[in-house]
């Protein structure tokens, strides 16, 4: 695993929701008496490699969320990983609109959540831009490339993944060697 597994329980990041759409099901583990979904650390683990992995190939990352809980979280990621954040509202033509002031054009689209952050897939997907999202359990991952399974709504669980692709990605580009170089701390990330 990419962190102790009581890092994951400790910040939530199985948590789910109560409602889970078909493609997710797939990633949980089981459904608790309270109708709550857990997913499956292992399967969430592997996702998170892989895309980390997938990320770190591209220098020019977009990284979006209109959740306040991941805006901390967004500034950080891109700050060790390069590209850049918008927390907050998507201004529509961001990506597909050049005579727009903050027109920008990323390699990649990273997404906190479809559901919220949907402009800003409609445009990648106009523009042909691949999308990586963290989806939760009520997430329906359509115009979504890659999907990362878990708890999107806690800010610890958003920090604590973007604190690890973060990390996966300079060990990929070959920045940091392990895993003790990578100096920034989770809280960093958001708590």
């Amino acid at each position: 695993m990419l962190v102790n597994k009581t890092e994951y329980l400790t910040a939530g990041v199985h948590i789910g929701m109560k409602s889970c759409t078909p493609y997710m099901r797939q990633f949980v583990y089981k459904v608790r008496d309270d109708g709550l979904a857990v997913f499956n650390l292992q399967k969430v683990d592997e996702r998170i490699k892989v895309a980390a992995d997938f990320l770190s190939k591209y220098n020019n990352i977009l990284a979006v969320s209109r959740k306040e809980s991941a805006s901390k979280g967004l500034g950080a990621f891109v700050k060790e990983v390069g590209g850049k954040a918008i927390p907050g509202r998507f201004s529509p033509g961001t990506l597909t609109n050049p005579s727009y002031k903050g027109f920008y054009e990323p390699d990649v689209l990273f997404v906190v959540d479809p559901l919220v952050d949907d402009q800003a897939i409609k445009e990648a997907k106009k523009k042909r831009v691949p999308v990586v999202a963290m989806c939760d359990t009520f997430n329906n991952p359509k115009d979504v490339d890659y999907c990362i399974p878990m708890n999107n709504n806690g800010k610890k669980s958003i920090g604590l993944v973007l604190w690890i692709i973060a990390r996966e990605i300079l060990k990929s580009r070959g920045e940091v060697s392990k895993d003790a170089d990578f100096k920034p701390k989770v809280s960093e990330f958001g708590e």
